[in-house]
């Protein structure tokens, strides 16, 4: 099994042109030390449950009425005694310790150890480092190259692959990954330095924080290389890192599956970063709340309940900043000022499953709503309703027979959508002031489409990375499409003659094609496949 399950663009001079390889001192040791012995301690909690579960139910079967078979009691306790003795099941739950009497861990007596900042000046070392100016170069990162993140899953192994697209070389490939915990989710990218490092003086980073099926959500660094474990975890096993007292940390230690107002309790659906308040983060999650993290402190600040269901995704308003739309499987969206947890919000419906929402970025009052039943709807947020029951959107869409498992809309060019869907069906569409229309309809080859995000660039903004069950990821260069030069003639460069399309993969042989579109799989602007709202 391999699939992408999300992706996020990282802007053209976010990353450091050189990356850092990852170094463990005696800091970096006593972090993971301390969260390496908190996910012990929670496995041993979690197997004495089990235990006590299970030593409950058998006392309960041996004081049921029912006939005891007969044993061989032929052999003395004394003779049994003997043959245990030699595994001392009376120390089996001990800790285990070292010559000193020291409880022994996963990084145990390490501040003993020697270590050399340079391996050049480590003695025991006899194969110097030759090739770091070769390694240096393979990792280079230039301020024309894009990133890309993927959150992937590969023969059941959950990881994050860092890519980088040379759009000049149409060259795609993967920097380096990253090892998840839990299947990903959902992935967003930061600019603002989180966690160990973000003691430094530089304003920005280069950062991508990662929901997935566990409750707490990581935040990693894009510009080192090798890491063991994140710059900063939000949520419970944050928290208890974060605690000083040994007592409060058991206490937190301590599993909860009821939603609460300091982290969440189920797996995370979808992120969204503040891009005005860039200190703030927010999350929804399958325990049916949104919640507000505050970066600097690595903490909670707000949490939310405006569904009962669970809040499948979620976005910032670029105008109104403190506006956050969030879509759920209760079947409606809420558009809520966080600044006023307590306050009677807005909330529309629509006719099934929220799958996704977006603010059009060129018109902040108006938002999209894609559903389970294959819909696209588009809304104003002047027009609330009175009840959601009473939700009218200006225009609604069906865009797929299938759920629109993945949406974007183009923030440089106006008007420019694209939807994915489980029908294996990619979607451009042209939204002008009489509606929406396809102009191109195609199979891209990467199964069922679970992400579809355009290039955040100008110089790159026809570019769309593409990727699903497969686990194949492909950029699209839609100003090659004929159809998509002819609907957005104003916003391409004129060119001379026939023009191959560019499908830019990792395998030049199978995923890296220049082919044009047959003439079956394209479709020339037109009205049908949606529907006024406005007409009564």
């Amino acid at each position: 099994m391999s699939m992408i399950t999300a992706s996020t663009w990282v802007p053209r001079g976010a990353a450091a042109i050189f990356p850092t390889k990852y170094e463990i001192d005696e800091d970096e040791i006593t972090r993971i030390s301390e969260l390496a012995k908190l996910q012990l301690e929670d496995a041993r909690e979690g197997l004495k449950a089990a235990k006590n579960g299970e030593s409950d139910a058998m006392e309960v079967e041996d004081s049921s009425p029912e006939k005891v078979n007969p044993v061989n009691l032929s052999r003395s306790k004394g003779e049994i005694d003997d043959d245990l003795k030699e595994y001392d099941l009376d120390h089996y739950d001990s800790d285990p310790v070292d010559e000193n009497g020291d409880p022994l861990a996963m990084f145990g007596n390490t501040s003993s150890l020697a270590y050399h900042k340079s391996n050049a000046d480590d003695p025991y070392i006899t194969l110097k480092d030759g090739d770091d100016e070769d390694e240096k170069e393979e990792l280079q990162v230039l301020a024309t190259d894009n990133m890309i993140v993927a959150a992937k899953v590969e023969d059941e192994v959950a990881h994050l692959e860092i890519y980088v697209y040379e759009d000049e070389a149409d060259n795609l490939y993967v920097h380096h990954d990253v090892m998840l915990p839990a299947i990903p989710l959902c992935v967003e990218w930061l600019d603002v330095p989180v966690g160990k490092s973000s003691d430094n003086l530089d304003p920005k980073g280069n950062y991508v924080a990662v929901g997935t099926f566990d409750p707490d959500i990581e935040i990693w660094d894009l510009d080192t290389v090798d890491s063991l474990y994140p710059n900063a975890i939000l949520g419970q096993s944050g928290q208890a890192g974060q605690s000083q007292n040994s007592h409060e940390k058991k206490k937190k230690r301590k599993k909860s599956r009821k939603a609460n107002d300091s982290y969440h309790v189920d797996a995370i659906l979808s992120l969204a970063t503040n891009k005005q308040h860039r200190n703030l983060l927010a999350s929804t999650s399958a325990d049916s709340t949104v919640k507000l993290w505050e970066l600097t402190t690595e903490e909670c600040a707000q949490s939310y309940s405006y569904h009962t269901d669970k809040v499948c995704s979620s976005a910032w308003n670029a105008h109104e900043t403190t506006v956050l739309l969030t879509g759920s499987y209760d079947r409606t969206v809420v558009a809520a000022d966080m600044r006023a947890p307590n306050t009677k919000v807005p909330k529309w419906q629509v006719e099934s499953d929220v799958e996704a929402v977006l603010w059009n970025p060129h018109d902040v009052n108006y938002f999209f709503i894609t559903s389970e039943s294959g819909l696209v709807y588009y809304h104003d947020l002047r027009m609330a309703p009175p009840t959601p029951e009473a939700s009218r959107a200006i225009w609604k869409l069906q865009a797929h027979d299938d759920a629109v498992s993945s949406f974007d809309v183009n923030t440089v060019i106006p008007g420019f959508l694209v939807t994915g869907s489980n029908d294996k069906e990619v979607k451009l569409w042209n939204v002008q002031a009489t509606g929406p229309s396809m102009v191109v309809s195609r199979n891209i080859g990467v199964g069922k489409v679970f992400t579809t995000k355009f290039a955040p660039d100008p110089e790159v903004a026809f570019r769309l990375a593409v990727g699903g069950s497969k686990g194949a990821l492909q950029i699209w260069d839609t100003s090659t499409n004929a159809a998509i030069r002819a609907a957005f003639s104003s916003r391409v460069a004129p060119v001379q003659g026939d023009l191959e399309e560019r499908l830019i993969g990792l395998d030049d042989d199978s995923s890296d094609s220049h082919e044009e579109i047959k003439p079956s799989e394209e479709n020339e602007e037109h009205e049908g496949g949606w529907e006024s709202m406005n007409d009564d």
